[in-house]
């Protein structure tokens, strides 16, 4: 079967972030087991694994995600990935609906091949920043959120961009934090930049120190930007050494995200579950 690395959320070979796609052409996945040793094979921080489901359901796809250590609820950059690859391959055509832990996510193709995504809006709950997280980051935090169960992390608000770019965490100690781990962010220094927030993400504990450019964080930065900005329509920066951009636009208890991806390598995956 083929398998595929796409760069998301960038128009560039090499930015963005990297997923592994893979397309099964039977109507039921592999054994889990299997999916999780090809997901640790790639690592990439996430892989995603689709089959195609009757016609006639909700869904179109059925839609799995992996990291090289686990199976995650929702991905966004991998969801786009597969979007991209349907897309440009003509297996598909306007808009797809995945059926997913996460429930049906659907994406569309513009005519410029940016994918718009529309997933649930992450719920956001204000708590304590626990001691674990603000020792590890080594940074002023100004407020913390819990991002609910699909999201899994916690959003942490610093005092500038700056603070943002450079945080050098301790990502052992990130690890132990009960949950899936931090989504750090602030506002955007200059107005005038083609973005309004930034953010990085670090996932340690599901085998991913540092995700480059994290779609389903924009679920949960999305309403929180949207509130203290007065906007719905933004654009977020993440990343650090690579680096994409995310337009978001929230919809109540939806969230709009819309992306390019750029595939950089197609081959061929000789080892079938």
């Amino acid at each position: 079967m083929r398998i595929r690395i796409v760069d998301a959320f960038s128009e560039r070979p090499f930015t963005g972030n990297p997923a592994g796609v893979v397309l099964l052409d039977s109507g039921t996945f592999p054994d889990t087991a299997w999916l999780q040793q090809v997901a640790t094979e790639v690592n990439l921080s996430e892989t995603a694994f689709a089959h195609p489901l009757p016609e006639g359901g909700d869904a179109d796809w059925a839609l799995r995600w992996l990291t090289p250590a686990a199976e995650v609820n929702m991905c966004g950059h991998a969801t786009l990935a597969m979007a991209h690859v349907l897309h440009t391959t003509g297996t598909a055509t306007g808009t797809v609906r995945f059926r997913t832990r996460s429930g049906v996510l659907t994406t569309t193709a513009d005519a410029d091949g940016a994918v718009t995504m529309d997933f649930p809006t992450a719920p956001l709950t204000p708590v304590e920043v626990p001691p674990v997280v603000a020792g590890a980051l080594g940074t002023e935090i100004r407020s913390a959120y819990d991002t609910g169960p699909d999201v899994g992390g916690l959003l942490v608000e610093l005092a500038d961009e700056k603070s943002v770019r450079a945080l050098a965490p301790d990502l052992k100690a990130l690890a132990g934090h009960g949950g899936l781990g931090v989504i750090t962010t602030a506002r955007a220094d200059r107005p005038d930049g083609g973005y309004d927030f930034v953010s990085r993400c670090f996932f340690p504990g599901m085998g991913i120190d540092e995700d480059p450019v994290t779609g389903s964080a924009h679920t949960a930065l999305a309403p929180f930007w949207s509130a203290r900005l007065g906007r719905d329509a933004l654009v977020g920066l993440q990343g650090a050494a690579r680096t994409g951009f995310v337009r978001t636009e929230l919809r109540g208890d939806r969230t709009l995200l819309t992306g390019s991806a750029v595939t950089v390598i197609d081959g061929e995956l000789l080892v079938t579950g």
